[in-house]
């Protein structure tokens, strides 16, 4: 019988700063690595508020700690775990791999990295990762998101559009960075995330401007965002992003690509989702020029993920998967 109420020590590196956010809510010991420089290792806290139990270690002190359990999210986090730890994850202590991403190359035909593992059981983070990585024998399972709300903080004051995209142009057409020109015919766009500083030179002259706006802090994020009249979802080959989730706790009507795990998680209610470029254009102006209906598209799409994508729920799916894992 599981023992549903130990309480575990978790290694977990801060990969994904918003899933871990919610992640660290949980009841466990949250063993986040840090180093002096940071660095894709050892990113430690990075200054977010999160609870006292994710706790920042340096590897040094990992030996002594007891870990029960170690929480992947990259392939090469194992041979990292095993040197820090002195034991092999999904041999010598318990192991979990969460995968984040759709793959990157054949859609339906990538083997995932850990598919000639039965040891290490991978946690997809979206139905559609689990349709499309070919996961072999390794056991799989869905944990959908789930968020810390941010409260319904909608005012649509500007007539402007919100997009969310980190690294806009490397990434380019992964994220839709350019379908942007098209979709600022309806309206003004402001682009927030990680290097958007470059973004307007790197685009042809549109109708309305496309500003980036440089990564502010969640807090003021949430706020500056909710300010828009509505967001719009550019990213064609993603898993699902939580910035999509988040605009609609924050009361938002939203705009998407019918793509991968998108079309699953906004309802008819909440907005409009679409391949067609033109109709997510015109889905956009209207928002924009009809106020009020964007207020009733926000306060549906705020209901429905709530309910679907709430912290609880995502938090006992955990519970239930760690606690099987350190049987």
């Amino acid at each position: 019988m599981l023992d549903m109420n130990r309480e575990l020590r978790v290694l977990v590196w801060h990969v994904h700063g918003s899933w871990t956010t919610s992640f660290v809510q949980g009841r466990h010991q949250y063993l986040i690595p840090a180093l002096p420089e940071g660095g894709p290792w050892g990113l430690g806290r990075c200054g977010r508020p999160w609870p006292d139990r994710a706790h920042e270690v340096h590897p040094d002190q990992l030996d002594d700690l007891d870990v029960d359990v170690v929480v992947l999210q990259r392939p090469e986090e194992i041979e990292v775990a095993e040197r820090w730890l002195g034991r092999r994850p999904g041999r010598d202590v318990p192991a979990v791999y969460v995968e984040h991403n759709t793959p990157r190359e054949a859609a339906a035909t990538t083997r995932h990295p850990l598919a000639d593992s039965d040891g290490i059981p991978v946690a997809h983070v979206t139905h559609f990762n689990d349709l499309m990585w070919d996961c072999g024998r390794a056991p799989t399972s869905v944990i959908p998101h789930g968020i810390v709300d941010p409260g319904h903080r909608y005012t649509g004051e500007l007539p402007h559009a919100a997009v969310l995209i980190n690294e806009p142009v490397r990434r380019w057409r992964i994220t839709g960075t350019d379908l942007l020109p098209a979709l600022a015919e309806a309206a003004p766009i402001d682009v927030y995330g990680i290097g958007v500083d470059g973004l307007a030179k790197s685009l042809p002259a549109t109708t309305n401007p496309v500003r980036g706006i440089a990564d502010l802090d969640q807090e003021t994020l949430h706020t500056e965002v909710a300010r828009r009249r509505v967001y719009i979802h550019t990213a064609r080959w993603t898993s699902l992003g939580l910035s999509l989730l988040e605009a609609m706790q924050l009361g938002m009507p939203v705009v998407a690509l019918a793509t991968t795990e998108a079309i699953a998680a906004v309802p008819d209610e909440a907005g409009v989702i679409s391949t067609d470029i033109t109709a997510v254009t015109a889905a956009a102006r209207r928002f924009v020029h009809e106020p009020d209906l964007a207020a009733v598209a926000g306060k549906a799409a705020r209901e429905y993920a709530l309910t679907h994508f709430g912290l609880e729920a995502f938090l006992r799916n955990w519970d239930v998967l760690l606690s099987e894992v350190v049987r």
